[in-house]
């Protein structure tokens, strides 16, 4: 394995060798995968699944994301491809997972694997790379899951109390005009026992949520609804998540809550603040890009949301990574005016949000690649450690209660998946 740092244009590219060819279906993904170090991203149990690191790139810092576009241009540029099907997620890729802040602790990545399966609708594949002559192909073992287990997640530094008091400050702040919207985070906390099995996490949450992006990059996992962006050969689209209310317990009440949000003023507002957001970042590059006229109504396991789905046309030639630059971070998980909410989220979050609510995917060579806003999810540490995240959009109408509540259903997925 071949590990970067910060990409500098003098510095020796790594010349890759990428060789991918069709396969028999070696069925569901999740018992591919290294039961310490798993590589996935999926939906619908179709997607790409890695073994191994041929190759690590590390980044930090508020150039974080312009130093991953530039160094993956460059060893895209260099790699030798052979690649007979041509199709999405063949060929040479790297999964990524972004900090949130500029400021952040947490090391950013860009992975190749040494080995991906993937599997589509009527097609499997298997790549291989190394640097330099490939490796002997020595296929993944399936491996059954291991042990059930339960872990009890705990409020970490902001327990329930301090939570409301933070929604509270917020929302004075924005009576006073300081910002019109912020989303403001907590974490929960919790230890892996000896020896489990992360892949359970990794299928609960793939079963639980199968129209959602569910991921592993660098111990980070989660099963994400919002997609940040695709790009695919020029063209761009995205979805839009802001406002959200709990399901009903049974049909009338589920109907009852989807309509109350579709014409809540508050979710609205919220809704509209993150749409504009993602139509002024993209027009850069896509002058024609356009939302759904109307946000719909999302029905997911145990929420609905305010959705919009936005595409268009690339007319400058950028990649998947240089639009998650210009996109991240959103109004769906920063706040508006982007540049006040960050300050206010700092001076309010006592804690660093590392890779949540940043970008999360996949890239490959040619920079097409799908992205989703890393919400849902947790780092899982070496040691055992276990931090969830989940947030909520703070506009003025925002009740400290409600808002709470609101974090505790988005924690419902990995909760469970840990039980």
């Amino acid at each position: 394995m071949t590990a970067l740092g910060p990409f500098d244009n003098g510095a020796m590219v790594p010349s890759l060798t990428v060789e991918t060819t069709a396969t028999a279906d070696l069925g569901p993904l999740v018992p591919l995968l290294a039961p310490q170090h798993p590589l996935l991203w999926m939906r619908r149990g179709f997607g790409v699944a890695g073994h191994g690191e041929a190759l690590r790139l590390e980044f930090s810092g508020p150039d974080r994301l312009r130093d991953a576009a530039i160094a993956w241009q460059h060893i895209g540029a260099a790699a030798a491809v052979t690649d007979p099907l041509n199709r999405t997620g063949t060929g040479l890729l790297a999964f990524g997972t972004f900090a949130f802040s500029d400021t952040s602790a947490t090391t950013s990545v860009l992975i190749v694997p040494s080995i991906i399966i993937g599997r589509d609708k009527g097609q499997s594949w298997l790549t291989r790379i190394s640097v330099g002559e490939l490796e002997p192909l020595v296929l993944p073992t399936i491996r059954p899951l291991g042990s059930n287990y339960r872990v009890d997640l705990q409020p970490g530094t902001m327990p329930d109390a301090d939570y409301r008091d933070a929604v509270a400050a917020a929302v004075l702040r924005i009576q006073s005009r300081e910002i019109s919207k912020v989303v403001l985070a907590r974490e929960l906390v919790g230890r892996l026992p000896d020896g489990a099995d992360i892949r359970r996490v990794i299928d609960a949450l793939a079963a639980g949520y199968p129209d959602c992006w569910t991921f592993a990059v660098d111990g980070f996992i989660g099963s994400s609804p919002e997609t940040l962006v695709t790009v695919d050969a020029g063209s761009v689209t995205a979805r839009v998540l802001a406002g959200s209310a709990a399901r009903g317990c049974d049909a009338a009440s589920d109907e009852e809550a989807a309509t109350a949000l579709a014409t809540s003023t508050k979710d609205q507002d919220e809704h509209r603040y993150a749409v504009q957001n993602v139509l002024a970042s993209l027009r850069t590059h896509s002058p024609n890009v356009m939302a759904s006229e109307m946000p719909f109504t999302l029905k997911l396991p145990n929420v609905w949301h305010l959705a919009s789905d936005i595409e268009g046309d690339l007319i400058d030639g950028s990649t998947s990574l240089d639009l998650i630059r210009s996109l991240h971070p959103t109004a769906a998980v920063a706040g508006t005016p982007t540049t006040d909410a960050l300050r206010v989220i700092g001076e309010l979050e006592p804690f660093d949000r590392g890779r949540y609510a940043g970008p999360v995917g996949w890239v490959g060579a040619d920079g097409n690649g799908e992205w989703a806003v890393a919400v849902r999810s947790a780092q899982f540490e070496a040691d055992g450690r276990i931090t969830a995240y989940a947030g909520a959009g703070i506009v003025a109408e925002s009740v400290p209660e409600r808002e709470l509540l609101e974090t505790r259903m988005k924690f419902r997925p990995l909760v469970e998946a840990l039980d």
